[in-house]
Formats: structure tokens, sequence, C-alpha cells
């Protein structure tokens, strides 16, 4: 786009998607961690677009998932792309170029977007369509060229008789993406008509409209004809989710990250992951999840908008709006809620539950615990099933735990509650008060032995057997 503003991006959005056959908007679906209609947005965005304008429906149903910047406009009646793009003529400039993308083509990319605008400038052209070569264009509108390699027109394909069949074997087809003249453009979206089948304004209609006036219109190919896969239902989409997974593997593995099959692991668009990290199967990153260099992640492991540091292992765990911080262990079978904070070279254990909690540096819960509402100090042991009874029925407490405490199995925190530094405390003990610093708290009933139970017992139960033998 060297030497011209920055492009208006038209995106088209204002379809109502009836083949998803769903209560949510199409182009709000989620496709790796980022409602469709984001995907385009971002591509012009990157692609150093001057102005995105969203062509929206009725009620506006996108705008609040749409960042401040970009501009929506309605396209109050659904009257066909020629109609949509002529609603945002109002954001048009007559020096700068407009490109025209569809919204449920969210493989779209800044480069190819890049490389439109920069062919359609270097061309001199009112219009510039962006085509594909494929090796089957069967329901796609063919690009039949002029002898001097413009383009001559688009011919549908979609009823018998529309193209010839020499039309028919051409295999240059039309993507639905297009490149404008911001000056020429609005006369000529004013002059297009509604013959056709469906009485629609079709935006290709302007092509012959601009060839008519002596503008020149030309084609630009597209080396990956994959970006413009357009999706009408949930089919599409998860074939456009698998590609664009795929993508989102392979940036993060050239980039320095294993992973170790990517085909089982699921990482959305804005996850990231440093350099020399694992990532094992059956893994989910979601969110905005960040991992530190040379962790390992998996398998079995879900993370949701969290922070992994360096040097960590987390292995068949859950972790959701946590802070993780260098050399933690976590897991198998750990779950961090949110709101919890594991400082540098703690450990989470087996089927350990961990909320709202901040877990001291060299601190360890190593199995069968719940920890919720918490505060613990540095180089800490939990005893297994540990557990913090933080909620009263009415509102919940918080305990706090010093540093190197030692609690034994089967301890039960009453909180709100203090344990100071240095403190124990015994097997089985529920505890209700503060335990002072270097103390141990024992709070469970003295054990009694009851001799010769077993064999009272047997004779209570032998004679009891004997009763109803007795009555007969």
């Amino acid at each position: 786009m060297t030497g011209v503003p920055g492009p208006i991006v038209v995106i088209l959005a204002a379809g109502q998607g009836t083949r998803m056959h769903s209560s949510l908007p199409k182009l709000l679906h989620p496709l790796c961690g980022r409602a469709m209609i984001g995907w385009p947005v971002a591509a012009a965005r990157a692609a150093g677009a001057g102005r995105i304008v969203v062509v929206d429906a009725p009620g506006e149903p996108l705008r609040e998932h749409l960042e401040e910047d970009v501009v929506t406009v309605v396209q109050e009646r659904a009257l066909g792309t020629a109609h949509a793009v002529l609603a945002a003529q109002a954001h048009f400039s007559a020096d700068a170029p407009v490109v025209v993308v569809n919204g449920d083509v969210p493989l779209i990319t800044a480069e190819t977007l890049h490389e439109l605008v920069d062919a359609h400038t270097a061309a001199g052209a009112a219009a510039t369509v962006l085509s594909a070569i494929v090796d089957d264009p069967s329901g796609y509108g063919r690009i039949v060229r002029s002898p001097d390699g413009g383009v001559e027109r688009i011919v549908e394909t979609k009823r018998p008789g529309d193209a010839t069949p020499e039309q028919l074997q051409i295999n240059e087809i039309s993507t639905g993406i297009l490149a404008f003249a911001g000056g020429t453009l609005a006369g000529a979206l004013e002059q297009v008509g509604t013959d056709n089948a469906q009485g629609e304004y079709y935006l290709p209609d302007v092509l012959p409209i601009l060839s008519s006036q002596g503008h020149a219109v030309s084609a630009h190919v597209i080396g990956n004809p994959q970006e413009t896969l357009g999706v009408n239902d949930r089919v599409d989409l998860a074939d456009v989710r698998s590609i664009a997974q795929r993508r989102i593997a392979e940036r993060h593995m050239l980039a320095g990250v294993t992973i170790v099959d990517p085909a089982s692991t699921v990482i959305d668009v804005d996850v990231t992951i440093e350099p020399d990290a694992v990532i094992a199967p059956f893994t989910c990153l979601h969110g905005r999840t960040t991992i530190g260099s040379g962790s390992a992640v998996g398998p079995g492991t879900t993370l949701v908008d969290s922070q992994i540091g360096s040097g960590t292992t987390i292995l068949h765990s859950v972790i959701r709006e946590a802070v993780v911080e260098d050399n933690v262990d976590i897991g198998p079978f750990a779950s961090l809620r949110p709101g919890t904070v594991m400082r540098d070279g703690s450990k989470a254990g087996t089927f350990v539950e961990l909320k709202n909690s901040d877990v001291g540096a060299g601190t360890k819960v190593p199995h069968l615990s719940y920890i919720g509402d918490a505060d613990i100090g540095e180089d800490t042991n939990l005893g297994a099933s540990t557990v913090t009874a933080n909620y009263d029925g009415y509102r919940k407490h918080r305990t706090t735990i010093g540093s190197r405490v030692k609690t034994a199995v089967d301890t039960t925190f009453v909180a709100p509650v203090t344990i100071g530094d240095d403190a124990y405390t015994a097997a089985g003990s529920v505890i209700t008060d503060d335990v002072p610093d270097g103390a141990l708290g024992i709070a469970r009933a003295r054990q009694q032995n009851v001799d010769g139970y077993a064999e009272r017992r047997r004779e209570r139960m032998e004679a009891e057997r004997s009763e109803p033998a007795k009555r007969d």
C-alpha cells in the first residue's frame, strides 16, 4: 500500500446466517477464541486500513463485540451486496481505495489484502477483483478476461444458461473480495439494478458499469485460495477452524514451541507461548493465556485466560484465570480457579483444588485438598486432605497460613482463622481458633478404646438371629 492512504475496508456482515440454525448471529460464532467477525477486522487492521467499516444488521448485534474505532453502519433491508456497500458510502474517500470483504471469510490475511491494494494501485484500475484459480470452480462466478488481460465481466453460474459451455470451463473464479477507487465507487453503486433472479443489487454488477465509463477493471490472483473459504453452516465452520488451528500451531512451532501433536491440540489465536515450551497432546489453551519458556503443559490440560511462568509443569489439570509463576509443579488432576496465584517453586498436586488463594514460594499442597480464599506463606507444606472451610452460608472468609507451616493429614481450617509461622497441626484436627507462631494446634476428640467390643457384638448378633427360630 506504499504511496496511497490506508484503504477503507468495508466488511459485509448484515447477513442472517440462517443455515447455522442458531439464535447467535453467524458472525458471532467463536472461531479459535475470537468471534468470526473479529478475523477480517484483525486482518484489515494488520493490513494498515485507514478505516474499518462493518455493515451490520438492524439492531446492530455486532456493535458491542467490535473495538471502538471500528465504524458500524446499518443495512436496513437485505437487498444485496451492492446495497450493503452503498450503506457505507458516507465513509468513502476520493483518495483512498475501498476494499470490500465478506465478514464470513475469516481466513483472509493481512498480506493478501495488502497485495490486493498494491496490485489495484499499480494497475491504475477503478476496480480490482481478487480472483482464485481452482480445480473445481462449480458454483462460483467465473472471471471473463478481455484480450488485454483485464476483467470483462464476472459470469454467475447459479442457474442453467447463466454461462456458456466455454465460460463454464474457466477455472478462474471471483472470491467476492474487491478493491475500488473510492472516487468512482459511490456513483457506480447508484446505477446498479436488480435484473436478476433474486431481485437484489449485486456488487459485481458495478464492474460492467465502470467498464462502460472507460475505467479499467483488473483482477489479482490470490496465492492461497483457502483464505477465501466462506462459512455458511457449521460444517464450513469446522473446516475453517481446522485450517485456522493449523496456522496458529505452525506460527508457534516456527517461533520455537514444541507442539507434540498439533491435530489433537487446541490453541486460541491470542494465546502467547515463549520458545522451548512443550505442549503435549489433548491440551486446550484458551483466551489470552500466556506460557513461559521451558514450561511443559499437558497432556490433557486446559488453560483459560491464565499466565504461566517459565519452567513450570502442568499435567492433566484445569486452570482458569490464575497466575502461575516460575518452576511450579501442578497436577495431575488439579483445578486452579479464578483468583489463584502460585508463587515460584510452589506445588499443587493430585486432586487439589485452589480458589482465590495466594500460595507462597516453595509451598506445597501435595494432594487431596481444597484451599479456597486463603493466603499461604513460603515453604509451607499442607498435608493430604487439608481443607479451608471458607463459607459460613452467608459470606466467604479468608484463612491465613504463615510460612514454614506443617499441617498433618485431614486438617480443616474453619475461616476466618490465622496460623502463625512455623506452626503445626495434628492429624484430623478441625482448627477454629488461631494457632500462634511455632505452636501445635490439636482440635480433635481424645481417642478411647473399648476392650472386648468385637466379642460382645458377635454374641449380640447371634442372639438376635436365634430369636425368630424360638418364636416359630
